[in-house]
């Protein structure tokens, strides 16, 4: 049965373990395309490493070829535009094989198959649709989005790139200048944005570098030297009274920051993607240099220190995949929905996305700063030599760390995810105000002293994640109330609301995969218990800060007591007994 919950409505509704999608889900045909990838990234790539690490763009742009020609660039593109028209679940685990042994060849395929490709996709005419895909999809033209430009990053919508229409009506004119724009150094295909006249918003356009009736319209700053993926192609584009026929405009005049912001919200949950085998070869690469790297007469991998550290590595990629697939299935159901319900393919996808956007926003944070984290802790199991460029951790913690600046910054889409949350509340999308009412009456009244039956499989932690629910209730419902339309200025309490929903949210996919797949005593198991605990430990550090900073007197004695209800197990699991577990069966196992 396909999950019917609407985007963001995770927060106030309890989902059975059978409704959601995991990854040993994916079928025969997912599983050898996953392969083939990565066989493709093992003898393609990694023994590449310093090629790339010395800029050598001329060998991205070749990786990204050849995958162009195994067909791995039109994944996501229909077969009526030379793609292989796979699924989105398809489409995600394309992006995670192919993006996690090195970040700059995960940066130039998700700029071309991302943002160089869908909005053509999802707002292309017909005609611009079957110009410009088959050669994306095929690899024989690279894409690239030119949107940042130097004083619009976040504010994308306050861009100064202008188009004027030309005397004989036929082209319009752009000047102006971008920044940050990946592949801009081998791209052929470049969508771009600008402000028609005095326009108040942007507008999208598609052109070919290839087709300017003058080359020189269209220039390009020198490549940047960047921390980190250092063979990705990343320039400023200039644009000098470059002249693009008119019917190369994308989708509707005044629409592209929405076309933008669309493409942006693919693009979190892919960046989520992108980041997950990532994650799985900096714990296999760690492991096995703890498992060979002797001290004091023995293998560090039999300290607890570092075992602590290879078990909580484990245990992200755990929680980082069971949110993105259950997310990638829920765009997948709702795009199938709206198909079957007679919408085109396109606008199916683009309602699909954007019903999730909460979700898609919580995954790339998450994920990313998971990334980062694991990363780092892969030099501090290496010690010195992690440091050292010789060995493979210093440059995957250069890689990961663009991740947390791509597709909106972090900060960005925290504010983003609970922003989006109210406006669907407000819109009457979500119902967050009668359970937020609920919660404050359970408050006010005498707490069960029984301790319920917990002898069922996961049946304590589902129970402590509907408890995390109401925290997040209580304390959004409560600064909604006291601040109501001035809340957005409210940043500093809703990065504390975003970490809270942050956590439920990946804590319940961990424990939901684990509860349908998995045995009471097997590892799995352990790490979503593992996860569960830290993330009640968070969730209580930022509401109890959230709570201090707007409440006084009796409500705020009221709510932190209600915060101690709420956060409270009735059978404390052992978290090193948890830990030792996961260490051990990682350690054994040298790999993810």
């Amino acid at each position: 049965m396909a999950n019917t919950l609407k985007g963001g409505e995770f927060i106030i509704k309890d989902i059975p373990a059978k409704e959601i999608f995991t990854l040993e889900e994916i079928s025969e045909e997912q599983k050898m395309l996953r392969e083939s990838i990565k066989e493709f990234i093992d003898k393609e790539v990694v023994p590449h490493h310093e090629r790339f690490e010395h800029k050598d763009y001329a060998l991205t742009e070749e990786v990204m070829r050849k995958l162009g020609e195994m067909g791995v660039l039109g994944v996501a593109v229909p077969e009526e535009y030379g793609g292989l028209g796979m699924g989105f679940i398809t489409t995600m685990l394309a992006c995670d094989m192919a993006s996690g042994a090195n970040g700059s060849v995960a940066t130039a395929y998700g700029a071309h198959t991302g943002i160089g490709t869908l909005p053509i996709l999802l707002y292309g005419t017909e005609e611009q649709k079957k110009k410009y895909l088959p050669d994306l999809a095929a690899g024989t033209k690279f894409g690239a989005y030119c949107l940042t430009e130097p004083d619009a990053g976040s504010d994308a919508n306050s861009g100064k790139t202008k188009a004027r229409l030309s005397e004989d009506g036929k082209h319009y004119i752009i000047n102006g200048q971008k920044m940050w724009i990946s592949n801009a150094g081998f791209a052929d295909t470049f969508t771009f944005f600008a402000k028609i006249d005095d326009d108040k918003n942007i507008t999208g356009f598609v052109v070919n570098r290839s087709e300017l009736e003058d080359p020189s319209s269209l220039t390009f700053g020198e490549e940047e030297h960047k921390l980190g993926i250092r063979s990705s192609s990343t320039r400023q584009v200039f644009f000098n009274d470059m002249k693009v026929p008119v019917e190369n405009l994308l989708g509707e005049r005044n629409n592209g920051f929405k076309i933008a912001l669309n493409a942006l919200n693919v693009g979190r949950i892919k960046l989520a993607a992108a980041n997950l085998d990532g994650q799985r070869r900096i714990l296999a690469h760690a492991t096995q240099y703890a498992n060979e790297r002797k001290q004091f007469g023995v293998a560090i991998s039999t300290f607890g220190a570092i075992r602590k550290k290879i078990a909580e590595m484990a245990t992200g990629i755990f929680v980082s995949e069971a949110g993105s697939y259950r997310a990638a299935k829920d765009i997948q159901d709702k795009i199938d929905e709206l198909i079957a319900g007679g919408m085109n393919h396109q606008e199916a996808e683009l309602k699909g996305v954007e019903e999730y956007a909460v979700e898609c926003s919580i995954l790339k944070v998450f994920v990313s700063d998971l990334t980062q984290n694991t990363a780092d802790e892969g030099i501090q199991i290496y010690g010195g030599m992690g440091f050292s460029e010789d060995a493979p951790m210093e440059a995957a913690w250069r890689d990961s760390r663009i991740a947390r600046i791509y597709e909106g910054t972090n900060e960005i889409n925290r504010l983003l995810a609970v922003g989006m949350l109210i406006k669907k509340t407000m819109k009457g999308e979500i119902d967050l105000l009668k359970p937020a009412m609920a919660v404050g009456k359970e408050l006010m009244g005498i707490p069960s002293f029984e301790v319920p039956d917990y002898s069922e499989f996961m049946s304590e932690e589902k129970a402590v994640i509907a408890n995390l629910k109401k925290v997040f209730l209580m304390v959004s419902g409560a600064a909604l109330q006291k601040y109501m339309m001035e809340i957005e200025k409210q940043q500093h309490l809703l990065l504390n609301a975003s970490e809270i929903l942050n956590q439920i949210y990946m804590a319940e996919s961990a424990v939901l995969r684990a509860e349908k797949h998995f045995a009471p005593d097997s590892v799995e198991a352990a790490m979503a218990q593992l996860n569960l605990y830290k993330a009640t430990e968070k969730i209580i550090v930022a509401a109890k800060e959230g709570i201090i900073s707007f409440a006084e007197g009796d409500e705020q004695r009221m709510m932190l007591s209600g915060l101690r209800r709420f956060t409270k197990y009735a059978n404390q699991p052992n978290v090193i007994a948890l830990t030792e577990k996961v260490a051990a069966h990682f350690v054994e196992k040298g790999h993810y």
